[in-house]
């Protein structure tokens, strides 16, 4: 069963509550994945080797780069987004930005307008896009409700509850904003499930 293929027991409830609606193109296994954003996709509070594209990479045995940043805002993102797919043609974008702009108090209307023309850049050249949501930093640490809207729009699937479910596990995390290594593999599992899932791969 496709399900536990890669979830560990205590992310299968996670993942039920994922959108089920959009489906995935099959990936070319040769083709590169773009993981783009801030810290969260760098790696930070783990070894460089523990960031979550790094064990994306070795689960779907796949050419996963990172790209993120730490500290990056949502503007400079976009800034420099364009290069990168030129210069790795990915077939898939993993897009998890705005963090430091929720953290800064930026606007996030205009953060989510900046993911709105990352995700154009993405479609323009036919690379798919997944948008992983960014938790609010309250209590609860409910994603923002930007993501979702985003792709809504944009007609992306959206992983709305997967960081928020991984910060609000003691074990899982360096920090109050970051993963631990732990933490940053089960980010790799669950994006790989939505993969199979979504028939990606």
């Amino acid at each position: 069963m496709k399900m536990a293929k890669y979830l560990s027991p205590l992310l299968l409830l996670l993942f039920s509550c994922s959108d089920s609606s959009n489906m995935l193109q099959p990936l070319n296994p040769e083709r590169p994945i773009l993981a783009f954003g801030d810290s969260l996709t760098f790696g930070y509070g783990a070894p460089e080797n523990k960031s979550y594209p790094a064990q994306l990479s070795t689960l779907i045995n796949m050419p996963v780069i990172n790209a993120g940043i730490n500290g990056e805002l949502s503007k400079n993102g976009l800034a420099r987004l364009e290069q990168l797919l030129e210069l790795h043609d990915p077939q898939l974008l993993l897009l998890c930005h705005g963090a430091n702009d929720m953290l800064q108090k930026s606007n996030l209307s205009l953060m989510a307008d900046n993911l709105r023309a990352m995700i154009t850049m993405a479609q323009e050249r036919d690379i798919q896009v997944v948008l992983i949501a960014v938790p609010n930093t309250t209590l609860l640490l409910t994603p923002l409700k930007q993501y979702q809207q985003v792709g809504d729009e944009m007609n992306i699937i959206v992983e709305n509850d997967l960081l928020s479910n991984v910060l609000s596990k003691p074990g899982f995390h360096s920090d109050l904003i970051h993963p631990n290594a732990l933490g940053y593999r089960q980010i790799a599992e669950a994006i790989a499930q939505l993969l199979t899932d979504k028939g990606a791969i």
